[in-house]
């Protein structure tokens, strides 16, 4: 017996797409959508479909709209990757360490991808937001984990591997507070500052170069250094408050 085959209405079409562009990485959590008249244009639709297809959305929690300001990507889809465990991993410095490690897989797999997959306009950008770090040296730290955070998140993006680039999003705030941290013990030594752009510097030609293997290895290199000099710089640390203790006066008690 054949069966009727059931149409498909046009908002849901549209849903359809909208929801491929979110998680392509088109449009982040938190970023507002072009305007109803832009996306019927668009999507060649008639204004109310457009309308209906967007409260679709809004009903499965995945846009929000505000009276007068458009509609948004709810930010409600990286929360969960943020919120609460990765809070309170920032608020402890020991967890730093195994966030380098982490950041050993998810960016050298991302310089990997991108070397394989990255278009010329994502290269160009890549290079571009390395650029970016070198125009921010003498900046505040904050701007500088900032311009970092832009550099990483071009080369997520190059590698075309949606569940890689919503990680990255997701892992932002965290990301960048650890570079920030990682930037205020490392920037101290202009020795350790140089070696850091060259080896960004490698990360990139080799992405640009579109070796993949390269790419990764220049990333596992840079991380490991990172990790290696703060060990260092930690030790020194600890053996200056050392030795400051020693040299102070013993005080005596007072007289009663």
């Amino acid at each position: 017996m054949i069966q009727r085959v059931a149409q498909t209405k046009l908002s849901d079409i549209i849903v359809s797409q909208i929801e491929s562009m979110i998680v392509d990485g088109t449009w982040a959590a938190g970023e507002r959508l072009p305007s109803e008249r832009d996306l019927a244009t668009r999507f060649h639709v008639s204004r109310p479909s457009l309308r209906e297809a967007i409260q679709k959305l809004e009903a499965k929690g995945l846009v929000s709209r505000r009276q007068g300001g458009g509609t948004f990507v709810s930010n409600a889809l990286d929360q969960q990757v943020r919120e609460p465990l990765f809070e309170l991993l920032a608020r402890h410095p020991e967890s730093q360490f195994d966030l380098l490690e982490f950041r050993h897989a998810m960016e050298g797999v991302s310089a990997f991808y991108a070397a394989m997959r990255g278009t010329d306009s994502d290269l160009q950008h890549i290079a571009n937001s390395f650029a970016a770090i070198a125009a921010k040296r003498s900046e505040p730290i904050v701007e500088q984990a900032q311009a970092l955070m832009v550099f990483y998140t071009s080369i997520a993006e190059a590698s075309h591997n949606v569940v890689l680039l919503h990680l990255v999003r997701g892992m932002r705030e965290l990301l960048q507070e650890n570079m920030r941290r990682n930037l205020e013990v490392l920037s101290e030594r202009s020795d350790v500052r140089e070696q850091l752009q060259t080896h960004r510097q490698a990360i990139v030609d080799a992405i640009i170069a579109r070796k993949p293997e390269q790419a990764r290895d220049a990333c596992h290199q840079h991380l490991a250094y990172i990790e290696k000099t703060l060990l260092h710089l930690n030790r020194e640390h600890t053996r200056l408050q050392r030795s400051l203790r020693r040299s102070e006066p013993l005080s005596t008690p007072m007289e009663k």
